[in-house]
């Protein structure tokens, strides 16, 4: 039974694949999916709620006939001294419909960029295809807030999407750095022991017990507050990465001690293998099994680490977004209760996607298990 067959049986692997896979689609084309440019603030549009969708006329002569859904123009009034709270106003004279394929913000699809270190700079690889459509929006003056708006009158499920552009590619960034470094030094390690062994564990060792979190403080404080947005991502991407191999790199070397000695090790070598390629080519794939398992286990980590980092402001700031920093504005008491809509979305976010890596990463263990029944 194949890695696939053995995959369709666990229905929670194939939730966390599905749930997975729409998201990383829908952020790789949030310009398209959401409705507003992510920067741009809507005039009188300061923390509304979602926008109410209503299917029939609200008001007039024509109140209660069916015209499909369709929203109302809406505005906050000054926030009242003694309770805290803002009335909603809404124009009942004017709506507009919801449509999908409509234009809006123009925006260059297909549009790609590399940041390249050391200068961290934005080197364009296609500059794209300008376009204006968007999937959804309103004809007309109302707008659709689905996840209302922020305090600068940002659509917040629009910043929600191209947050997850950050929080999501991360984690896929970061074991794209640190896993090659923890396979190749722990293959190393294992196979060659010695002095080698000694010195690349006790670093190991060192790395190890050093708490992640506090060295990702530690180490973002330092970081100069006149440094891009690009240039903050690309040294979390870093910072991650250097604490996250050691683990992997351990692991790595127990199972290279336990192939090294094995008949097809030592017919390799009997046949004049070089010892670059019988680590790389008859060793390690030995592991494959473990390092596709851990990977899709790390990723939640780095996903993590970056939003605890933008939550206390030393990560992605704004106006960029990310689910960190969306998550920020949690520190304040009176959001929390009176705007909990800027709140719930990049939370469950986070917990939905931390689950479905998890809910794949158990599945792949039980899929790979060779001790698993066929």
């Amino acid at each position: 039974m194949n890695l696939w067959q053995r995959l369709k049986n666990n229905h929670l692997a194939l939730l966390g694949i599905a749930i997975l896979t729409v998201l990383y689609v829908i952020v790789i084309a949030a310009d398209f999916v959401a409705p507003y440019n992510p920067y741009s603030s809507q005039l009188d549009g300061s923390l509304l709620p979602p926008t109410p969708i209503y299917l029939t006329i609200q008001d007039g002569p024509l109140k209660g006939r069916y015209i499909g859904p369709h929203v109302y123009p809406a505005s906050q009034s000054p926030t009242n001294i003694e309770t805290g709270k803002r009335n909603l106003n809404i124009n009942f004279h004017d709506p507009s419909p919801i449509r999908l394929f409509v234009k809006g913000s123009r925006y260059k699809l297909l549009n790609i960029r590399i940041p390249l270190p050391p200068s961290f700079e934005e080197v364009e690889l296609f500059s794209g295809i300008p376009i204006d459509i968007h999937l959804m929006g309103t004809l007309g003056t109302g707008k659709l807030n689905l996840l209302g708006t922020d305090e600068q009158g940002r659509d917040q499920f629009s910043r929600l999407l191209f947050g997850g552009r950050v929080s999501l590619f991360i984690g896929l960034l970061g074991i794209m750095i640190s896993f090659p470094i923890g396979i190749v030094l722990g293959g190393i390690s294992g196979y060659f022991g010695g002095w080698i062994d000694v010195v690349l564990m006790r670093l190991v060792e060192v790395l190890m017990t050093i708490p992640g979190i506090y060295l990702l403080v530690a180490l973002a404080t330092i970081i100069p507050p006149s440094l891009s947005n690009t240039q903050r991502f690309i040294l979390i991407i870093l910072i991650t990465s250097f604490i996250g191999w050691s683990g992997l790199a351990r692991v790595v070397r127990g199972q290279v001690l336990s192939f090294k000695d094995q008949e097809f090790v030592q017919a390799a070598k009997a046949m004049g293998a070089t010892n670059k390629r019988i680590i790389l080519h008859h060793i390690l794939p030995q592991t494959a099994t473990y390092i596709v398992i851990s990977a899709t286990l790390t990723v939640p980590e780095f996903i993590v680490s970056e939003s605890v980092l933008s939550l206390i402001g030393l990560g992605i700031q704004q106006p960029d977004a990310s689910w960190g920093n969306l998550l920020s504005v949690s520190t304040n008491a009176s959001i929390l209760v009176l705007q909990p809509w800027l709140i719930w979305p990049p939370a469950l976010a986070i917990i939905l996607t931390v689950l479905s890596f998890n809910l794949l990463g158990d599945g792949l263990r039980d899929a790979l298990d060779p001790n698993t029944s066929e």
